[in-house]
Protein backbone atom coordinates (compact mmCIF):
# COMPACT_ATOMS: atom_id res chain seq x y z
CA UNK A 1 0.00 0.00 0.00
CA UNK A 2 1.09 3.41 -1.20
CA UNK A 3 2.65 5.59 2.12
CA UNK A 4 0.94 8.94 2.71
CA UNK A 5 2.60 11.81 4.64
CA UNK A 6 -0.11 13.07 7.42
CA UNK A 7 -0.96 12.97 11.03
CA UNK A 8 -2.86 9.67 10.17
CA UNK A 9 -3.29 7.86 7.70
CA UNK A 10 -6.64 8.58 5.89
CA UNK A 11 -7.48 9.37 2.18
CA UNK A 12 -5.66 11.99 0.51
CA UNK A 13 -8.53 14.31 0.39
CA UNK A 14 -8.88 14.47 3.55
CA UNK A 15 -5.73 15.42 5.40
CA UNK A 16 -6.04 18.73 4.64
CA UNK A 17 -9.19 18.58 6.94
CA UNK A 18 -6.74 17.49 10.09
CA UNK A 19 -4.04 19.37 11.69
CA UNK A 20 -2.05 20.55 14.80
CA UNK A 21 -2.28 23.60 16.84
CA UNK A 22 -0.55 26.73 15.52
CA UNK A 23 1.32 29.17 17.04
CA UNK A 24 -0.55 32.68 17.63
CA UNK A 25 -0.54 34.75 14.75
CA UNK A 26 -0.69 32.00 12.40
CA UNK A 27 -3.21 31.28 10.28
CA UNK A 28 -4.73 27.78 11.01
CA UNK A 29 -4.04 25.24 7.70
CA UNK A 30 -7.02 23.18 8.02
CA UNK A 31 -9.89 23.13 5.61
CA UNK A 32 -13.09 23.13 6.88
CA UNK A 33 -17.04 24.16 6.37
CA UNK A 34 -17.09 22.02 3.12
CA UNK A 35 -19.39 19.26 2.41
CA UNK A 36 -18.26 15.72 3.36
CA UNK A 37 -16.45 13.74 1.43
CA UNK A 38 -18.16 11.17 -0.44
CA UNK A 39 -16.80 7.65 0.42
CA UNK A 40 -15.32 9.06 3.90
CA UNK A 41 -18.64 8.01 6.46
CA UNK A 42 -18.67 10.93 8.01
CA UNK A 43 -19.93 11.94 11.57
CA UNK A 44 -22.09 14.49 10.41
CA UNK A 45 -25.60 14.26 10.69
CA UNK A 46 -27.91 15.24 7.63
CA UNK A 47 -30.24 18.33 6.58
CA UNK A 48 -33.13 16.70 8.33
CA UNK A 49 -31.35 15.53 11.53
CA UNK A 50 -30.31 19.32 12.16
CA UNK A 51 -33.57 20.41 12.04
CA UNK A 52 -34.94 18.14 14.25
CA UNK A 53 -32.10 18.70 16.95
CA UNK A 54 -33.63 22.53 16.40
CA UNK A 55 -37.04 22.33 16.86
CA UNK A 56 -37.75 18.95 18.39
CA UNK A 57 -37.65 20.37 21.73
CA UNK A 58 -40.33 22.81 21.63
CA UNK A 59 -42.86 20.78 23.90
CA UNK A 60 -46.36 21.70 23.19
CA UNK A 61 -46.11 20.99 18.90
CA UNK A 62 -47.09 18.45 16.99
CA UNK A 63 -43.68 17.73 14.97
CA UNK A 64 -44.85 15.62 11.71
CA UNK A 65 -42.29 13.82 9.51
CA UNK A 66 -43.47 13.50 5.95
CA UNK A 67 -41.67 10.57 4.53
CA UNK A 68 -40.89 7.21 5.02
CA UNK A 69 -40.96 5.53 8.37
CA UNK A 70 -37.54 5.27 9.21
CA UNK A 71 -37.18 8.94 9.08
CA UNK A 72 -38.91 9.42 11.94
CA UNK A 73 -36.84 6.90 14.14
CA UNK A 74 -35.39 10.10 15.04
CA UNK A 75 -37.61 10.84 17.81
CA UNK A 76 -37.66 12.32 21.58
CA UNK A 77 -36.05 9.40 22.63
CA UNK A 78 -32.53 9.66 21.49
CA UNK A 79 -32.48 13.59 22.72
CA UNK A 80 -33.77 14.09 26.16
CA UNK A 81 -34.95 17.13 26.02
CA UNK A 82 -37.24 17.70 29.08
CA UNK A 83 -40.03 19.78 29.83
CA UNK A 84 -42.14 21.27 32.66
CA UNK A 85 -45.21 20.87 31.38
CA UNK A 86 -47.16 18.99 28.81
CA UNK A 87 -44.76 16.65 26.70
CA UNK A 88 -46.43 16.46 22.89
CA UNK A 89 -43.05 16.67 21.64
CA UNK A 90 -42.08 12.87 22.89
CA UNK A 91 -44.60 11.44 20.66
CA UNK A 92 -43.44 10.74 17.10
CA UNK A 93 -45.61 11.08 13.97
CA UNK A 94 -44.67 10.67 10.44
CA UNK A 95 -47.30 9.80 7.30
CA UNK A 96 -45.37 6.89 6.53
CA UNK A 97 -44.85 7.30 2.52
CA UNK A 98 -44.96 4.05 0.49
CA UNK A 99 -43.89 3.54 -3.07
CA UNK A 100 -47.52 4.39 -4.00
CA UNK A 101 -46.46 8.21 -2.31
CA UNK A 102 -43.60 8.04 -4.19
CA UNK A 103 -45.07 7.52 -7.27
CA UNK A 104 -48.49 9.06 -7.51
CA UNK A 105 -47.40 12.17 -4.69
CA UNK A 106 -48.11 12.15 -0.61
CA UNK A 107 -49.38 15.96 -0.72
CA UNK A 108 -52.90 14.13 0.03
CA UNK A 109 -51.65 11.66 2.67
CA UNK A 110 -50.28 14.63 4.51
CA UNK A 111 -52.85 16.72 4.62
CA UNK A 112 -55.25 13.85 5.84
CA UNK A 113 -52.47 13.51 8.52
CA UNK A 114 -52.62 17.08 9.65
CA UNK A 115 -56.26 17.19 10.02
CA UNK A 116 -56.21 13.69 12.29
CA UNK A 117 -53.46 15.23 14.52
CA UNK A 118 -54.90 18.03 15.09
CA UNK A 119 -58.71 16.48 15.77
CA UNK A 120 -56.80 14.27 18.36
CA UNK A 121 -53.92 16.82 19.96
CA UNK A 122 -55.11 20.10 19.44
CA UNK A 123 -51.61 21.04 19.41
CA UNK A 124 -50.91 25.37 19.32
CA UNK A 125 -48.61 24.49 15.72
CA UNK A 126 -47.83 21.93 13.83
CA UNK A 127 -43.93 21.47 12.38
CA UNK A 128 -43.80 19.65 9.21
CA UNK A 129 -40.62 17.96 8.46
CA UNK A 130 -39.83 17.37 4.79
CA UNK A 131 -37.60 14.43 3.90
CA UNK A 132 -35.37 13.17 0.73
CA UNK A 133 -37.54 11.99 -0.87
CA UNK A 134 -40.37 14.14 -0.54
CA UNK A 135 -37.79 16.61 -2.10
CA UNK A 136 -37.53 14.96 -4.66
CA UNK A 137 -41.07 13.87 -5.78
CA UNK A 138 -41.40 17.74 -5.15
CA UNK A 139 -44.42 17.50 -3.07
CA UNK A 140 -45.81 21.28 -2.43
CA UNK A 141 -45.36 21.40 1.51
CA UNK A 142 -46.01 25.26 1.59
CA UNK A 143 -49.41 24.96 -0.20
CA UNK A 144 -50.80 21.95 2.03
CA UNK A 145 -49.34 23.26 5.10
CA UNK A 146 -50.99 26.94 4.13
CA UNK A 147 -54.23 25.17 3.15
CA UNK A 148 -53.80 23.49 6.51
CA UNK A 149 -53.27 26.78 8.61
CA UNK A 150 -56.96 27.94 7.26
CA UNK A 151 -58.22 25.78 7.73
CA UNK A 152 -57.46 24.73 11.31
CA UNK A 153 -56.37 28.51 12.42
CA UNK A 154 -53.11 27.61 14.37
CA UNK A 155 -50.05 28.01 12.58
CA UNK A 156 -49.02 24.90 9.99
CA UNK A 157 -45.04 25.48 9.44
CA UNK A 158 -43.38 23.75 7.02
CA UNK A 159 -39.64 22.83 7.50
CA UNK A 160 -37.60 22.86 4.60
CA UNK A 161 -35.07 19.99 5.14
CA UNK A 162 -34.70 17.60 3.08
CA UNK A 163 -31.37 15.39 3.88
CA UNK A 164 -29.81 15.27 0.65
CA UNK A 165 -29.61 19.33 -0.19
CA UNK A 166 -27.30 20.29 2.24
CA UNK A 167 -25.39 19.39 5.61
CA UNK A 168 -26.56 19.65 9.32
CA UNK A 169 -25.68 23.30 9.50
CA UNK A 170 -28.12 23.72 6.73
CA UNK A 171 -30.47 21.86 8.75
CA UNK A 172 -30.00 24.63 11.94
CA UNK A 173 -30.99 26.83 9.23
CA UNK A 174 -34.24 25.21 8.11
CA UNK A 175 -35.28 25.52 12.47
CA UNK A 176 -34.55 28.60 12.70
CA UNK A 177 -36.85 30.14 9.46
CA UNK A 178 -39.26 28.34 11.02
CA UNK A 179 -39.05 29.78 14.41
CA UNK A 180 -38.96 32.59 12.45
CA UNK A 181 -43.22 32.23 11.66
CA UNK A 182 -43.56 32.02 15.18
CA UNK A 183 -42.39 35.36 16.68
CA UNK A 184 -44.71 37.79 16.78
CA UNK A 185 -43.91 41.24 15.92
CA UNK A 186 -43.64 43.88 18.56
CA UNK A 187 -45.22 47.84 17.49
CA UNK A 188 -42.37 49.91 15.79
CA UNK A 189 -42.19 51.83 19.13
CA UNK A 190 -41.47 48.94 21.52
CA UNK A 191 -38.70 48.51 18.52
CA UNK A 192 -37.34 51.60 18.72
CA UNK A 193 -36.48 51.51 23.05
CA UNK A 194 -34.28 48.78 22.32
CA UNK A 195 -30.82 48.84 23.94
CA UNK A 196 -29.65 48.97 27.02
CA UNK A 197 -32.20 49.76 30.34
CA UNK A 198 -31.91 50.95 33.79
CA UNK A 199 -33.23 47.99 35.93
CA UNK A 200 -33.75 49.58 38.77
CA UNK A 201 -36.82 51.13 36.36
CA UNK A 202 -37.72 48.31 33.88
CA UNK A 203 -36.89 44.83 33.99
CA UNK A 204 -34.93 43.76 31.81
CA UNK A 205 -35.52 40.55 30.08
CA UNK A 206 -33.25 37.91 27.79
CA UNK A 207 -33.86 34.87 25.36
CA UNK A 208 -31.51 31.98 26.16
CA UNK A 209 -30.77 30.78 22.30
CA UNK A 210 -29.87 27.36 21.87
CA UNK A 211 -29.91 25.73 24.84
CA UNK A 212 -32.01 22.57 24.30
CA UNK A 213 -32.70 21.80 28.01
CA UNK A 214 -30.86 17.73 27.83
CA UNK A 215 -31.55 16.50 30.98
CA UNK A 216 -32.54 19.40 32.26
CA UNK A 217 -29.79 22.02 31.79
CA UNK A 218 -31.53 24.64 31.43
CA UNK A 219 -33.10 24.87 34.81
CA UNK A 220 -29.77 25.47 36.59
CA UNK A 221 -29.20 28.36 34.56
CA UNK A 222 -32.59 30.55 34.55
CA UNK A 223 -32.63 30.85 38.36
CA UNK A 224 -29.40 32.46 38.63
CA UNK A 225 -30.87 34.85 35.94
CA UNK A 226 -34.08 35.39 37.74
CA UNK A 227 -31.72 36.02 41.12
CA UNK A 228 -30.24 39.21 38.95
CA UNK A 229 -33.50 40.28 38.46
CA UNK A 230 -33.49 39.50 34.87
CA UNK A 231 -36.91 37.72 32.91
CA UNK A 232 -36.17 34.83 30.94
CA UNK A 233 -38.64 34.76 28.17
CA UNK A 234 -38.09 31.95 26.54
CA UNK A 235 -35.05 29.32 26.38
CA UNK A 236 -35.04 28.14 22.54
CA UNK A 237 -35.84 25.69 22.52
CA UNK A 238 -35.21 23.74 25.47
CA UNK A 239 -38.38 23.67 27.51
CA UNK A 240 -40.51 26.45 25.28
CA UNK A 241 -43.95 26.45 24.29
CA UNK A 242 -45.17 28.46 21.30
CA UNK A 243 -46.72 30.85 23.55
CA UNK A 244 -43.28 32.04 24.62
CA UNK A 245 -41.84 32.01 21.97
CA UNK A 246 -44.40 33.94 20.06
CA UNK A 247 -42.88 36.65 22.88
CA UNK A 248 -39.19 36.63 21.83
CA UNK A 249 -38.88 39.59 20.25
CA UNK A 250 -39.96 41.52 23.87
CA UNK A 251 -36.02 40.58 24.74
CA UNK A 252 -33.78 43.13 25.34
CA UNK A 253 -31.05 41.08 24.69
CA UNK A 254 -30.37 37.68 23.56
CA UNK A 255 -27.70 34.96 25.13
CA UNK A 256 -26.45 32.42 22.33
CA UNK A 257 -25.22 29.46 23.60
CA UNK A 258 -25.31 27.09 20.75
CA UNK A 259 -23.32 29.60 18.23
CA UNK A 260 -23.33 26.74 14.84
CA UNK A 261 -27.21 26.29 15.16
CA UNK A 262 -28.68 30.24 16.77
CA UNK A 263 -26.45 32.92 15.51
CA UNK A 264 -28.61 32.85 12.40
CA UNK A 265 -31.64 33.43 14.13
CA UNK A 266 -29.87 36.05 16.99
CA UNK A 267 -28.82 37.61 13.29
CA UNK A 268 -32.10 37.84 12.07
CA UNK A 269 -33.92 39.36 15.43
CA UNK A 270 -30.80 42.18 15.61
CA UNK A 271 -31.63 43.15 11.97
CA UNK A 272 -35.42 42.89 12.32
CA UNK A 273 -36.05 44.13 16.34
CA UNK A 274 -32.49 46.11 16.87
CA UNK A 275 -31.94 42.80 19.64
CA UNK A 276 -28.75 42.79 20.37
CA UNK A 277 -26.78 39.18 20.65
CA UNK A 278 -23.81 38.03 23.17
CA UNK A 279 -22.31 34.36 22.90
CA UNK A 280 -22.47 32.98 26.03
CA UNK A 281 -21.72 29.75 27.85
CA UNK A 282 -23.08 27.94 31.14
CA UNK A 283 -21.00 25.04 31.61
CA UNK A 284 -17.89 25.19 33.33
CA UNK A 285 -17.07 28.04 36.63
CA UNK A 286 -14.87 30.53 34.11
CA UNK A 287 -17.46 30.49 31.13
CA UNK A 288 -20.71 31.05 33.83
CA UNK A 289 -19.01 33.59 35.58
CA UNK A 290 -18.46 35.29 31.94
CA UNK A 291 -22.24 34.81 31.12
CA UNK A 292 -23.42 36.81 34.69
CA UNK A 293 -20.69 39.59 34.51
CA UNK A 294 -21.29 40.38 30.84
CA UNK A 295 -24.86 40.08 31.16
CA UNK A 296 -24.89 42.80 34.26
CA UNK A 297 -22.16 44.65 32.35
CA UNK A 298 -24.66 45.04 29.21
CA UNK A 299 -27.38 46.56 31.18
CA UNK A 300 -24.94 48.69 33.13
CA UNK A 301 -26.69 48.42 36.71
CA UNK A 302 -24.31 48.48 39.66
CA UNK A 303 -26.98 46.63 41.36
CA UNK A 304 -27.15 43.79 39.10
CA UNK A 305 -23.32 43.60 38.79
CA UNK A 306 -22.99 43.28 42.68
CA UNK A 307 -26.05 40.75 42.76
CA UNK A 308 -23.58 38.78 40.41
CA UNK A 309 -20.80 38.56 42.18
CA UNK A 310 -22.63 37.45 45.39
CA UNK A 311 -23.85 34.93 43.52
CA UNK A 312 -20.88 33.79 42.01
CA UNK A 313 -19.34 33.83 44.98
CA UNK A 314 -21.53 31.82 46.73
CA UNK A 315 -21.75 29.44 43.98
CA UNK A 316 -18.28 28.74 43.47
CA UNK A 317 -17.38 28.06 47.59
CA UNK A 318 -19.94 25.72 47.69
CA UNK A 319 -18.82 23.33 44.78
CA UNK A 320 -14.95 23.75 45.09
CA UNK A 321 -14.61 21.02 47.74
CA UNK A 322 -15.99 18.68 45.71
CA UNK A 323 -14.22 19.97 42.01
CA UNK A 324 -11.27 20.02 44.06
CA UNK A 325 -11.71 16.55 45.04
CA UNK A 326 -12.05 15.36 41.57
CA UNK A 327 -9.24 17.17 40.41
CA UNK A 328 -6.87 15.33 42.20
CA UNK A 329 -8.14 12.17 40.79
CA UNK A 330 -8.11 13.26 37.26
CA UNK A 331 -5.34 15.98 36.80
CA UNK A 332 -2.96 14.99 34.23
CA UNK A 333 -5.41 12.72 32.13
CA UNK A 334 -5.66 13.56 28.34
CA UNK A 335 -8.90 14.22 26.75
CA UNK A 336 -10.09 13.71 23.68
CA UNK A 337 -12.70 16.21 22.56
CA UNK A 338 -15.68 15.77 19.14
CA UNK A 339 -18.47 17.89 18.88
CA UNK A 340 -21.40 19.15 16.74
CA UNK A 341 -20.41 22.83 16.82
CA UNK A 342 -17.43 24.69 17.86
CA UNK A 343 -18.95 26.32 20.63
CA UNK A 344 -19.59 22.95 23.17
CA UNK A 345 -15.73 21.91 22.05
CA UNK A 346 -14.31 25.39 23.04
CA UNK A 347 -16.17 25.53 26.48
CA UNK A 348 -15.38 21.68 27.10
CA UNK A 349 -11.34 23.41 26.30
CA UNK A 350 -11.65 25.32 29.71
CA UNK A 351 -13.46 23.02 31.71
CA UNK A 352 -11.02 20.25 31.34
CA UNK A 353 -8.55 23.09 32.12
CA UNK A 354 -10.68 23.72 35.63
CA UNK A 355 -9.95 19.89 36.19
CA UNK A 356 -6.31 19.76 35.88
CA UNK A 357 -6.53 17.63 32.58
CA UNK A 358 -4.84 18.33 28.95
CA UNK A 359 -7.16 18.39 25.27
CA UNK A 360 -4.86 15.95 22.83
CA UNK A 361 -7.77 15.84 20.38
CA UNK A 362 -10.69 17.92 19.34
CA UNK A 363 -12.89 18.14 16.61
CA UNK A 364 -16.22 19.31 15.27
CA UNK A 365 -18.71 18.75 12.95
CA UNK A 366 -19.70 22.51 11.45
CA UNK A 367 -16.70 24.61 13.03
CA UNK A 368 -15.89 27.31 10.67
CA UNK A 369 -12.83 28.82 9.87
CA UNK A 370 -12.58 31.12 12.71
CA UNK A 371 -13.92 28.84 14.93
CA UNK A 372 -10.53 26.64 14.39
CA UNK A 373 -8.74 29.56 14.69
CA UNK A 374 -10.39 30.47 18.52
CA UNK A 375 -9.84 26.68 18.91
CA UNK A 376 -6.32 26.61 17.91
CA UNK A 377 -5.50 29.15 20.39
CA UNK A 378 -7.22 28.04 23.11
CA UNK A 379 -5.18 24.29 23.05
CA UNK A 380 -1.71 23.37 23.85
CA UNK A 381 0.96 22.88 21.18
CA UNK A 382 0.51 18.98 19.76
CA UNK A 383 -3.32 18.97 19.90
CA UNK A 384 -4.78 17.82 16.91
CA UNK A 385 -7.24 19.45 15.43
CA UNK A 386 -10.01 18.16 12.99
CA UNK A 387 -13.07 18.96 10.98
CA UNK A 388 -15.85 16.00 9.99
CA UNK A 389 -13.79 13.29 10.78
CA UNK A 390 -14.68 9.44 10.71
CA UNK A 391 -14.33 6.74 12.48
CA UNK A 392 -11.35 5.20 11.57
CA UNK A 393 -9.67 8.96 11.85
CA UNK A 394 -10.82 9.51 15.08
CA UNK A 395 -9.63 5.44 16.02
CA UNK A 396 -6.28 6.14 14.60
CA UNK A 397 -6.07 9.32 17.03
CA UNK A 398 -7.12 8.14 19.96
CA UNK A 399 -4.17 5.88 19.83
CA UNK A 400 -1.64 8.08 18.69
CA UNK A 401 -2.66 10.97 20.83
CA UNK A 402 -3.12 8.31 23.83
CA UNK A 403 -5.93 9.51 24.84
CA UNK A 404 -7.79 8.62 28.41
CA UNK A 405 -11.21 10.03 27.56
CA UNK A 406 -12.81 10.67 24.93
CA UNK A 407 -15.90 13.15 25.08
CA UNK A 408 -18.50 13.10 21.93
CA UNK A 409 -22.00 11.70 21.19
CA UNK A 410 -23.84 8.77 21.18
CA UNK A 411 -22.10 7.69 17.65
CA UNK A 412 -18.62 8.21 18.78
CA UNK A 413 -19.79 6.36 22.18
CA UNK A 414 -18.67 2.76 20.65
CA UNK A 415 -15.77 3.70 18.96
CA UNK A 416 -13.99 4.78 22.45
CA UNK A 417 -15.37 1.65 24.15
CA UNK A 418 -13.95 -0.86 21.15
CA UNK A 419 -10.60 0.79 22.10
CA UNK A 420 -10.75 0.50 25.70
CA UNK A 421 -10.72 4.41 26.76
CA UNK A 422 -13.18 6.15 28.71
CA UNK A 423 -16.25 7.85 26.97
CA UNK A 424 -18.47 10.94 28.90
CA UNK A 425 -21.62 11.54 26.58
CA UNK A 426 -21.51 15.34 26.37
CA UNK A 427 -24.14 15.41 23.64
CA UNK A 428 -27.90 13.70 23.44
CA UNK A 429 -28.28 10.61 25.09
CA UNK A 430 -26.67 11.87 29.18
CA UNK A 431 -29.34 11.87 31.57
CA UNK A 432 -27.41 14.48 34.13
CA UNK A 433 -27.49 18.39 33.77
CA UNK A 434 -23.98 19.61 32.75
CA UNK A 435 -24.91 22.95 32.76
CA UNK A 436 -24.72 25.53 35.76
CA UNK A 437 -22.59 24.43 39.21
CA UNK A 438 -24.32 21.42 39.89
CA UNK A 439 -23.99 20.74 36.41
CA UNK A 440 -20.30 21.18 36.38
CA UNK A 441 -19.61 19.13 39.55
CA UNK A 442 -21.99 16.45 37.87
CA UNK A 443 -19.75 16.39 35.07
CA UNK A 444 -16.38 16.27 36.96
CA UNK A 445 -17.73 13.49 39.03
CA UNK A 446 -18.78 11.50 35.56
CA UNK A 447 -15.48 12.22 33.92
CA UNK A 448 -13.71 10.73 37.10
CA UNK A 449 -15.97 7.58 36.95
CA UNK A 450 -15.63 6.90 33.67
CA UNK A 451 -12.04 7.31 33.80
CA UNK A 452 -11.08 5.41 37.16
CA UNK A 453 -13.39 2.48 36.35
CA UNK A 454 -11.98 -0.74 36.89
CA UNK A 455 -13.63 -2.39 33.56
CA UNK A 456 -10.34 -0.70 31.57
CA UNK A 457 -8.35 -3.11 33.42
CA UNK A 458 -10.48 -6.05 32.12
CA UNK A 459 -10.28 -5.12 28.12
CA UNK A 460 -7.96 -4.60 25.76
CA UNK A 461 -5.80 -1.53 25.53
CA UNK A 462 -4.33 -0.41 22.11
CA UNK A 463 -1.03 1.25 22.05
CA UNK A 464 1.22 1.81 18.84
CA UNK A 465 3.75 -0.27 18.80
CA UNK A 466 7.05 1.56 20.00
CA UNK A 467 9.51 0.21 16.94
CA UNK A 468 6.64 1.60 14.55
CA UNK A 469 6.79 4.68 16.04
CA UNK A 470 10.47 5.06 16.08
CA UNK A 471 10.41 4.58 12.14
CA UNK A 472 7.47 7.10 11.29
CA UNK A 473 9.50 9.85 13.20
CA UNK A 474 12.76 8.96 11.02
CA UNK A 475 10.74 8.92 7.86
CA UNK A 476 8.41 11.21 8.35
CA UNK A 477 5.53 8.91 6.69
CA UNK A 478 2.75 7.61 8.51
CA UNK A 479 1.84 3.98 7.83
CA UNK A 480 -1.06 2.25 8.18
CA UNK A 481 -0.98 2.48 12.50
CA UNK A 482 0.45 -0.64 13.84
CA UNK A 483 -0.72 -1.54 17.29
CA UNK A 484 -0.32 -3.77 19.71
CA UNK A 485 -3.11 -5.18 22.11
CA UNK A 486 -2.26 -5.40 25.79
CA UNK A 487 -4.72 -7.28 28.29
CA UNK A 488 -4.32 -6.18 32.15
CA UNK A 489 -3.20 -9.48 34.15
CA UNK A 490 -2.84 -7.62 36.77
CA UNK A 491 -5.97 -8.64 39.59
CA UNK A 492 -8.60 -7.43 37.56
CA UNK A 493 -10.73 -9.68 39.93
CA UNK A 494 -9.57 -7.81 43.43
CA UNK A 495 -10.51 -4.54 40.76
CA UNK A 496 -13.84 -6.02 39.85
CA UNK A 497 -15.63 -7.63 42.54
CA UNK A 498 -18.36 -10.32 41.51
CA UNK A 499 -17.10 -10.20 38.06
CA UNK A 500 -15.08 -13.16 37.92
CA UNK A 501 -13.50 -13.14 34.00
CA UNK A 502 -12.35 -16.19 32.42
CA UNK A 503 -8.99 -16.21 30.69
CA UNK A 504 -10.68 -17.31 27.06
CA UNK A 505 -12.85 -14.44 26.95
CA UNK A 506 -9.91 -12.09 27.09
CA UNK A 507 -8.22 -13.97 24.54
CA UNK A 508 -11.16 -14.92 21.96
CA UNK A 509 -8.95 -15.25 18.55
CA UNK A 510 -11.28 -14.25 15.89
CA UNK A 511 -11.91 -11.24 17.64
CA UNK A 512 -8.56 -10.37 18.30
CA UNK A 513 -8.07 -11.26 14.76
CA UNK A 514 -10.55 -8.70 13.58
CA UNK A 515 -9.80 -5.88 15.54
CA UNK A 516 -6.08 -5.81 15.57
CA UNK A 517 -7.28 -4.42 11.48
CA UNK A 518 -7.73 -1.35 13.48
Amino acid sequence: MKEKIGIVDTLEERKPYITRKQEKGQEIPLACDNNSLAGAISQRACVYSGARVVLNPVTDAVHLVHGPIGCAGYTWDIRGAKSSGIETNRTSFSTDMKELDVVFGGEKKLSSAIDELVGLYHPPVVFVYSTCIVGIIGDDLESVCKTASQKHNIPVIPVKSEGFKGNKSDGYKAACDALKRLIKRPSEEDIKKKGPRVPETIKPKINILGDFNVAGDVWLVKPLFEQMGIEVIVSLTGDSTTKAISRAAEADLNLVQCSGSMTYLAKWMQAEYGIPYLNASFFGIEDISLALRRTADYFGSEKMKERAEQILEAEINRIMPEISRVRERVKGKKAAIYMGGPAKALTLIKGFDELGMEVVIIGTQTGKKEDYEQISYSVRDGTVIVDDANPLELAELLIRQKADLMVAGVKERFIAYKLGIAFCDFNHDRVVEFEGFDGFVNFAREVDASISSPVWKAVRQRELIPEAMESEKKSGRIKKVAVEERISRENCAKECKGMLLKPEFLHQKSEAAVESQV
